[in-house]
Parts: structure tokens; C-alpha cells; sequence
């Protein structure tokens, strides 16, 4: 029941990934869902309340379940951190990189700006770079790979980056370090040149389906090279019928 809750969470709160996950075989969503549910309950949890104490409390939660999980002994009962923690151990994920993933999230509670670009790009390897990397390891990445699945998940974390633009801008954040469209279009191209990098590596095939979750960056992020402004007017995403086709293709080739 909690492997379903994780995907019904999901499915609700990240569709993209919920689609990818579906495209993979049974036993790799058994792995997949927790940990996107797990991102996900993370990533909301300082947008419920608008009291920052409170957002930290809710982050400090799972920074402690993340504690628990790496300490073998009971966890904390949750629809979520139940199988987080089956997937976890069984995968031997780092505890490192799960708490670290929390962490970063304290950003989206108060409204300064990263200082610079390093601040960001490390953000968005501790997000989506980490998260890559998290379900890849639990489908049987190896260690070796770690680094060239981590720019796979900063390439895909950009693309993320740029369609949450308009959300941030409206909370009254400023998302980017540079806003001029010259800026832009750079970031998008070190996204792209991410993108590429993890293609010239050479990835365990049980770990494409983690890595399938990136299926839409590309596009994303050369629309963004192409007009960067489509950024700031929420039109970087391709509609249902094209984002459809291409993951289906994706998914009959074994591509990613």
C-alpha cells in the first residue's frame, strides 16, 4: 500500500517523472516511486506553511528520517518513508547525498537570491543531480558512473530550473543569478553540454530508466538557447500529444 500511495503522490505532484517511472518495468518503479515521492514531499514541504520555523521543522523531519534509515533501526511510520527506507538500504544509498537533498530545500523558504552561479549550479546538483543519481544507484548504477549520472541530472535540473521560473517569479524570488536573455541562453547551453557529457559516458542499461526522467530536457533547454525569453512566459514545454510521442519512443528504442 505504501508503494501505491508513493505513486499516487506522484502522479499528482510530478507528473513527468510519474510518466517516465510508468515507462519503466514493474520492479525499477518498485525503487523509482518512493524516492520520487520522497523528492517530492521535500520540495513541497516549504511551500505549505508560510511560517519559516515551520518549514524548517518539516525539513528537519525528514533530515531525521534520513538519520533513521542510515542508522538501521526503526523508522519513523510514513507512507512514504517506509519504502524510502526498503529502497534505501537495499541499494545502500549514501546518506550524504539524501541529506543533502533535504538541505538544499531551506532555499525555497526565505527570499534571498543565490550570490552567484556556483551557489546555484551546486543547488541544482544537490537536487536533481542527486536525485539522478539516487534512483540510478538503486537500479544498479555503478560507482564509477556516479559523476557522468550527475551531469546528466544537472543538465536535466536546468531544464527543471527554467520551467519553475514563472512559480519563483511569482512567490517573489529571483531565481536567476543573470536574468539578461544572453545569460539565459548560456545556462541553457551548459545545461546541453551536461546532456551531452552523460551521453558520451557509457551507463549500466538497468539504470536507463532513472535516467529517463530526463527525456524532455533537451528540448526544454534548446528552446531556451533559441528564445530565451519563452523562459519567463512559462513556454518551454512541448504539449501532451509531442512530450508523449517522444517518451514512447524513448521507451520502445530503450534510449534515454
Amino acid at each position: 500500500m505504501s508503494l501505491e500511495a508513493c505513486a499516487r503522490l506522484v502522479e499528482r505532484g510530478d507528473p513527468e517523472r510519474f510518466r517516465a517511472a510508468m515507462a519503466a518495468p514493474a520492479a525499477a518503479r518498485e525503487k523509482l516511486f518512493p524516492l520520487y515521492a520522497f523528492n517530492l514531499e521535500v520540495a513541497r514541504a516549504p511551500f505549505v506553511t508560510k511560517e519559516p520555523m515551520i518549514a524548517e521543522m518539516r525539513l528537519q523531519w525528514w533530515r531525521d528520517v534520513v538519520e533513521q534509515i542510515a542508522g538501521g533501526g526503526p523508522v519513523r511510520a510514513h507512507e512514504v518513508a517506509t519504502p524510502l527506507a526498503q529502497v534505501a538500504r537495499e541499494a545502500d544509498l549514501p546518506e550524504a547525498a539524501l541529506d543533502r537533498l533535504v538541505a538544499a530545500r531551506r532555499w525555497d523558504i526565505y527570499s534571498d537570491p543565490f550570490e552567484n552561479q556556483a551557489e546555484l549550479d551546486a543547488h541544482l546538483d544537490a537536487t536533481a543531480g542527486a536525485l539522478m543519481w539516487l534512483s540510478a544507484k538503486a537500479l544498479g548504477a555503478k560507482a564509477d558512473e556516479e559523476a557522468a549520472i550527475r551531469r546528466l541530472g544537472f543538465g536535466h535540473g536546468v531544464a527543471l530550473w527554467f520551467v519553475a521560473i514563472p512559480g519563483f517569479e511569482e512567490r517573489g524570488k529571483r531565481p536567476l543569478v543573470d536574468g539578461r536573455p544572453e545569460a539565459v541562453a548560456q545556462f541553457a547551453r551548459r545545461g546541453l553540454d551536461a546532456l551531452r557529457d552523460a551521453r558520451g559516458a557509457r551507463l549500466s542499461k538497468p539504470a536507463i530508466p532513472a535516467l529517463r526522467a530526463a527525456w524532455q530536457a533537451e528540448g526544454i533547454l534548446r528552446r531556451a538557447v533559441a528564445d530565451p525569453g519563452r523562459a519567463a512566459r512559462g513556454a518551454l514545454v512541448p504539449g501532451p500529444a509531442a512530450s508523449a510521442a517522444a517518451l514512447a519512443l524513448k521507451a520502445v528504442t530503450g534510449r534515454w
